[in-house]
């Protein structure tokens, strides 16, 4: 089905490059859903009216927000399709992430007010009119539910979408919960024992788990998140199979949208080496990254000293001694100036998040060693965060 619908509503359905065809996706996510979640709603609340069941009338209205999430989806989708424009020259992408917390917001709403009417139904318990119609409704209720989970999943892994991810795990969780009113009704029937509020404070709290879940994904999306090791791995040897660059280092990835990627690094190359011919490479290196993975990549390059054994002997030196200091601590952009009274030693120190010694800290120790091994040696230390994540 998920294969059928996407062919007869998505052109060009394997460019998943395009933010237009990414959009379509996501509108036609939407309105699955919409369409799902209504004859659903109607259905299960008409039921639950009829029943006096309340856990049935709460999964219902659930059904509901869920509609009203599919909308809100929707309309996000469309909106992260625009063109970039002068306020707003990386696109707006992230227009999805916001209505991913808009999603959660309504789902929490929802769960908080079920909750108070469950509560409710404990302190003044009502007969349940169980029939054979319950049943098929909670049948039909489960069927749809699985399958929407499964749609959108399948599509929040083809576009890598996190609101649609959401919406696949919200869809699990409403069929649990429908299952566990299934178990409620049967209990009372085979029991004469009537758990139905119980069952819908429980129905409340996987609505509370599921809006919590996405407000977690979401917020961390837009405050900004880590690249996988995978995407970080790709790159660094995608980079290093130039032939004329020697090593990368700050390596940094700026998300604005799973389609919107861009990345700033250091390429290492040969200081003898004509600049103009090292310069031309790094274009070419931009170019590529641009044709073939879509991702805006700026390379600063650094041209260091290979073929001076002093200079190296040098590095060397330094890397040893970071060594015994901390192996976490990593160095890069190594370069010397030569004196008569001094020789300087330039170089950037990497070290990672909370680290318990300030960067000050840092930099007086490593001083410290350094003039251990010779008094001549005058270091210039600039600390760096650890963005660069192939260290």
């Amino acid at each position: 089905m998920y294969k059928l619908l996407v062919k007869l509503f998505i052109k060009d359905k394997d460019n998943l490059e395009s933010i237009k065809v990414r959009s379509k996706y996501g509108v036609l996510s939407g309105i699955v859903g919409i369409i799902t979640n209504l004859i659903l709603c109607a259905f299960k609340i008409l039921t639950g009216v009829i029943s006096g069941s309340v856990s049935m009338l709460a999964d219902g209205i659930n059904n509901l927000s869920d509609a009203g999430s599919s909308i809100v989806t929707l309309v996000g989708f469309k909106l992260s399709a625009l063109p970039p424009d002068e306020k707003h020259p990386f696109g707006h992408e992230r227009i999805e992430y916001i209505s991913g917390m808009i999603v959660a917001m309504i789902i929490l709403l929802i769960g908080f007010t079920l909750l108070k009417e469950s509560i409710d139904k404990i302190i003044n318990p009502e007969a349940i009119d169980v029939n054979h119609y319950l049943y098929i409704v909670i049948g039909i209720g489960l069927v749809l539910k699985l399958w929407l989970s499964l749609f959108n999943r399948k599509m929040a892994k083809d576009i890598n979408s996190p609101t649609i991810h959401a919406a696949s795990l919200d869809s699990l969780n409403d069929t649990i919960g429908t299952l566990a009113v299934l178990i409620g009704i049967i209990v009372y029937e085979v029991f004469n024992l009537n758990i139905d509020g119980y069952i819908g404070i429980f129905v409340s709290l996987f609505i509370f788990k599921a809006g919590y879940e996405i407000i977690k994904e979401t917020s961390a999306l837009l405050i900004g998140v880590a690249p996988s090791e995978q995407d970080v791995a790709d790159v660094t040897e995608k980079l290093l199979s130039y032939e004329n660059v020697l090593g990368i280092h700050d390596l940094v990835f700026h998300m604005y949208g799973s389609n919107r990627k861009f990345i700033t690094v250091h390429c290492e190359v040969d200081a003898d080496v004509n600049v103009l011919v090292s310069h031309d490479m790094m274009d070419i290196i931009e170019n590529d990254f641009k044709k073939l993975y879509n991702i805006d990549l700026v390379i600063h390059m650094d041209p260091i000293d290979i073929h001076n054994p002093e200079t190296i002997a040098l590095k060397e030196m330094i890397n040893e001694l970071l060594k015994d200091y901390d192996e976490k601590l990593k160095m890069h952009d190594f370069r010397v100036v030569y004196g008569i009274s001094h020789t300087n030693l330039i170089f950037d120190v990497v070290i990672p998040f909370k680290y318990p010694l300030t960067p000050n800290q840092v930099k007086e120790e490593i001083k410290e060693l350094v003039k251990q091994k010779n008094e001549k040696y005058e270091v210039v230390i600039t600390i760096d965060q650890l963005y660069d994540f192939n260290k």
